[in-house]
This record gives C-alpha cells, structure tokens and sequence, in this order.
C-alpha cells in the first residue's frame, strides 16, 4: 500500500493502535449485555448500560475535540488509555449500580478521546491526502469489527473477566508505548493542503480572525455537512434496529443479520481503500456523497421486490458501498471546512451529529416498525429519506470547502 509507505512511523503506530483497540472493543462489545444478564443484571437496567456506553462514546465528541485541539494528542490519548483501563478494571470488579455505570462511561468517554485523537493525527499527517488516511483507518477498524466478535467468542466461556484482562492488558501496552514514543515534529501549520484531502495543520494553530464574512461561510458550509452527518447516522442505525427484524422474517434465521455484517465488514476491508484511493481519487467528496446516498437509495428499494436469502445478498453490496463513500467524505470535508488548527474540534462535531442521528434514527426505526410493521412501507421511506440526503449533498461546495 502506498498510503502505508508514506505514512511517519508515529502514523503507523497509531493504526496498529486502531487495529488493536478494535479487535479487543469488539470482543468486549457484542458479549456486554450477555455477561450483565447472566450477573442478574435486569434487563432494563442492561439496555440502560448498553445505551449509555454508546451514548459516552459518542456524545461527548464535541467536548472531547476541543481537548484534543487544546491538549494535542499525545496528552489526549494517555488520558483515553487510562480512562479506558480504569473503566474496564471497575467492570471486572462487579456489576454494582455506581461501579457499572461508572466503569460504563470510563469505557465510552476513553474510547472518544481515543477516537479523536488518532483521527485528528492522522488527518494531519505531511504529504498523504486526509481521504487516504481516513480510508486506510477504516480498513484497520474493520479487521477488528470481523474478527473481534470470533475471538470473543472463543474466550469468552473462560470467563468474561478473561476478556476484560485483555482489553486491559492491550490499552496498557500500547498507552505506554505511545507516550514514550519520542515525539514527532508537528505537521506545519503554514504547508498548504493536500490534494484529495485536509490540511495538514497541526493541532495549536490560532484560528483566523472571526469576521461576519467568515461567519456566513461557516453556516453555508456546517449547517448543510452536519444534517447530512444526522442523515447518514439515521440510515446508518437501521441495520441495528430494522434490518434485523426484517431479514429474521425475510429468512426465518437469526443468524442472517450476522451475515449481513460479516459481509459488509469483509467487503470494507478488501475494497474501501481500492476506491477512494483509486477509482474515485479524483472525485470530489460531495460527490461521493450524492454517490453514497444514492446507494442507500438503490440498497432498500432492491428489498421491495425481493425477498429470502437473495435480497439480503442483493442488498448488502449497495449499502457497503453507501459505508464506505459516505462515512470518510464527511470527515474530509469536516477536514477542510474546520478552522485550522482545530481539527479536533471538526471530527468532533461531526461526531456529534452522528449521535444525534443515530438517537433520532433509532427512535423513527422503532416508530415504522410500530406503524408499518415490516415490507414495502418502511422500504419506501428509507428510499425517500436516503434521496433527499442525496439531494441536500449538493448544497455542499463542490470544489474544496475553505477553513472557517
């Protein structure tokens, strides 16, 4: 991979850190609510725990940019290894209301500062477009979205608490490799940006003056990116609310959503890199996002007149590539509309409208599945919200948006 040559050994360091990290968060994240059940945990209070974490590791991304951006990453990420660590330590110690829900959000904040800090590096790094490396990450995160789950599984009848020790044992080696990493010279905040990707200011750059014209183009360009962002959670979060009800009638197998997400994370693997890096390299990112939506679009209609194992099959291809054009556009152009030196700050808010909507989407999911049930109507809906989307991508700039 070129990407990987070209990028500063901090860089790769910090992708190994994302592989790692995602392996271990998904053999501790599918098996969560199984452990708190089989404590005793009632079941309201295990999808109060489970929604909390995702609400911490989301829903503080706003707060947790402006750390990064004030901070740097390297004091960032210490902090995100320790929170997570502690907050593992206080799961094994028991499942205790205060102990869980503490222990709960240590996990979830420690993973968005985490989160942020790396993306907020990588983006940055000196001569390798922001797209390249936000597709690369991508494809590190998705090796640990496959074979996390499979290798929790194969240790979790040792006992969950084995799987705590290595979620624990891993964030405690690489924290402690990182911050004794010697640290890298800063990108330059005065080098002007990359082709195809963000600038590569630093975190520490004064923002430029505000003034009423740069106000005006800062709402012209985050009013539209963040409801496009609230648009893509709200899709996005139906696979984990409607898909999996309707491909269990669809096929009359549980197991059919699994495959619906193994596929999918295989096919981010192998292919997302490909694209963004190849086959659409010259393509503008509200472009890819008309493209992505668009693809959403095609992926529900494909279920209207199709059903059984075929639709689902059918169905998995377009949505996959909806993923993977729409998710790393919205960072890049968060990128280059964010004021420089606050780089932070923009993945973070467009983190933000990724709670929002995946909040709002999974309300709507539960709302259709109470009014329309299954089939045709909800299908249609998705299909008329997946085009508008694309639609409200075009009040984007097309050419590269300016720093606010």
């Amino acid at each position: 991979m070129n990407t990987w040559r070209q990028t500063s050994p901090t860089g790769r360091a910090l992708l190994v850190t994302v592989l790692l990290t995602g392996l271990t968060t998904f053999m501790f994240l599918p098996l969560l609510a199984v452990h708190l059940s089989s404590e005793g945990v009632p079941a309201g209070r295990t999808g109060f725990l489970v929604g909390l974490l995702a609400f911490c590791s989301q829903g503080f991304s706003l707060v947790c940019g402006l750390v990064v951006d004030r901070f740097g990453t390297r004091a960032v990420l210490a902090s995100g290894f320790g929170l997570r660590i502690a907050g593992y330590a206080l799961l094994g110690a028991g499942t205790a209301s205060a102990t869980a829900v503490a222990g709960i959000a240590a996990v979830g904040i420690g993973g968005s500062l985490l989160g942020l800090a790396v993306k907020t590096r990588l983006v940055a790094e000196d001569g390798v477009p922001a797209r390249d490396m936000l597709a690369l990450r991508s494809t590190f995160v998705n090796v640990g979205v496959i074979a996390g789950p499979a290798l929790g599984a194969l240790v979790y009848p040792l006992g969950f608490g084995w799987i705590l020790a290595a979620c624990i044992l891993s964030h405690l080696l690489l924290g402690i490799r990182l911050t004794l990493r010697p640290a890298a010279a800063a990108p330059s905040a005065a080098a002007p940006p990359q082709p195809g990707g963000g600038p590569t200011a630093a975190t520490g750059a004064a923002p430029a003056a505000a003034d009423p014209a740069a106000r005006r183009r800062a709402v012209r360009q985050w009013v539209p990116l963040c409801l496009v962002g609230v648009a893509f959670w709200a899709l996005y979060s139906q696979l984990n609310v409607i898909l999996p009800i309707s491909a269990k009638e669809m096929t009359g197998s549980t197991a059919a959503i699994s495959v619906v997400f193994t596929v999918n994370g295989l096919l981010v693997v192998l292919l997302q890199y490909t694209l963004l890096r190849h086959v659409f390299r010259q393509a503008a990112a509200r472009t890819l996002l008309v493209v992505g939506f668009l693809a959403f679009a095609a992926a529900y209609a494909l279920l209207i007149p199709l059903a059984g194992w075929s639709a689902l099959l059918a169905f998995v291809l377009p949505v996959t590539l909806a993923e993977m054009l729409i998710a790393p556009s919205l960072d890049e152009q968060a990128v280059q509309a964010g004021p420089l030196g606050r780089t932070g700050l923009a993945l973070g808010a467009m983190s933000a409208a990724g709670a929002v909507g995946s909040l709002l989407g999974s309300s709507l999911g539960g709302f259709l599945l109470q009014t329309l049930h299954t089939g045709t109507g909800i299908w249609l809906v998705i299909v008329a919200v997946s085009v508008a989307a694309a639609a409200s991508s075009l009040l984007l700039p097309k050419a590269r948006m300016q720093h606010a």
